[in-house]
């Protein structure tokens, strides 16, 4: 049993909105135990919804649509999903009654065209959309059910929940569930992650898969079972063996980000942390300051756009350009944040994280990023990491700074004895 989700709508279609009913639909599916093996976005074009729909009807028992129910001229999913379907489509007096009573509830007057939406394929089965104008509708044939929901993700949300979701186990006597479980890592390539991990990669129920982002690679357990229970049993064995393989590259689950993991362990340590940043944007700062428990334990970030203003800001000189200047320097300026006076904790109970990103020599420093330096201001000196950046500059703040953020983690797991 699989479905295929189709998402109806030029704005779509062409990256003017992002399409969130698809993963709101997907990870629904997943909690009643129905497969999902495809997604598909077309645009405002009767024959080809048509065609996709048709095409989807092919390969999947369900197909669930969004978008295109609205009373305009280019809501055209009524006339594709009918033309696909071999349903012609038919007025039914109750809908257009729903969409008067809604109308007047709201102290409004329908126009003319809201008739439109009263029209659904012969023979299928009306869903009442409490929360819009737009009814929904199910037509069952002999290939496979579809399900068409508005666009308007309020709207499309009550009405999956409320009737979709019950329909379909009904229907096709659904009794089991899709849990998954992501892994985090940080500090560790995806190509590293994947070699780690290959003999997993192929397995099948829990099935393993990776998802590569700046600076980190996530992990993902997927099981179904006929409980979420027995899914976390089966899924149990694979995160042990996962978590073994890559040790403590794997900084937390599920939504976790790499700066919550940081701060637990600043918390942990009865640390507090101080950053200087230049090239980056002040995401580093940012990412840091807006995480759960920043109040107390990031005490604040100097962000500058280049290391000279970094440097005037903190009373440290950069004497060249070479890369032995460049280390001095950023030395210099992570025990600076350690010992200054008037920031939080003294200064054994405080660290001061500097990250500099400088453009590639010779190039743009707008398109081409090159080295990075991380220093790690604290009790017993400094750490520091030099690491090259092959990338878009457009992704090296994100890159760097997740970085940074791992090599302090790592700095508290060993003065922990944990690693």
């Amino acid at each position: 049993m699989n479905a295929e989700i189709i998402s109806i709508g030029t704005e779509l279609l062409l990256g003017e909105i992002v399409d969130t009913n698809a993963a709101h639909i997907a990870r629904q599916l997943r909690t009643i135990g129905l497969n999902l093996y495809y997604k598909t976005t077309v645009g405002d074009n009767k024959d080809r919804s048509a065609e996709v729909i048709d095409r989807a009807l092919d390969r999947a028992d369900v197909v669930i649509t969004t978008g295109g129910l609205g009373p305009t001229i280019d809501d055209m999913t009524r006339e594709a999903a009918a033309q696909a379907t071999g349903c012609p489509l038919e007025f039914r007096p109750a809908l257009l009654e729903q969409i008067e009573a809604r109308f007047k509830r709201w102290g409004k007057t329908m126009s003319e065209n809201n008739r439109r939406q009263a029209f659904v394929p012969q023979d299928a089965i009306a869903i009442e959309n409490p929360v819009g104008t737009a009814p929904c509708f199910i037509v069952e044939t002999g290939r496979g059910v579809v399900i068409s929901l508005p666009g308007v993700p309020r709207e499309m949300e009550y009405v999956l929940e409320h009737e979709v979701l019950p329909y379909l186990k009904r229907r096709f006597d659904l009794r089991s569930v899709i849990t998954a479980r992501v892994l985090r890592t940080a500090g560790i390539g995806e190509s590293q992650v994947d070699a780690a991990l290959s003999d997993l990669l192929t397995a099948a129920n829990p099935t393993v898969g990776l998802a590569a982002h700046a600076g980190q690679t996530d992990v993902r357990i997927t099981a179904k079972a006929e409980s979420e229970e027995q899914a976390d049993r089966l899924i149990a064995p694979i995160e042990a063996e996962v978590r073994r393989r890559l040790g403590l590259a794997v900084y937390g689950t599920g939504k976790e980000t790499v700066e919550m993991a940081l701060l637990r362990h600043l918390a942990q340590a009865g640390l507090t942390l101080t950053a200087a940043e230049s090239g980056t944007g002040g995401l580093l700062t940012n990412r840091l300051s807006t995480a759960p428990g920043a109040e107390t334990l990031f005490v604040g970030g100097l962000v500058a756009n280049n290391p000279p203003a970094l440097g005037q800001a903190l009373e440290v000189t950069l004497e060249g350009e070479s890369e032995q200047d460049l280390e001095q320097f950023a030395r210099q300026l992570a025990m600076r944040l350690v010992t200054m006076p008037g920031k939080t904790g003294s200064a054994g109970q405080r660290l001061g994280l500097v990250l500099i990103t400088l453009p590639r020599p010779g190039t743009n420093a707008a398109t081409s990023a090159g080295g990075t330096i991380i220093a790690l201001g604290n009790p017993d000196g400094v750490k520091l990491r030099q690491l090259g950046f092959g990338g878009h500059a457009a992704h090296v703040a994100v890159w760097a700074s997740t970085n940074a953020m791992e090599m302090t983690r790592r700095w508290l797991l060993r003065r922990s004895g944990q690693e």
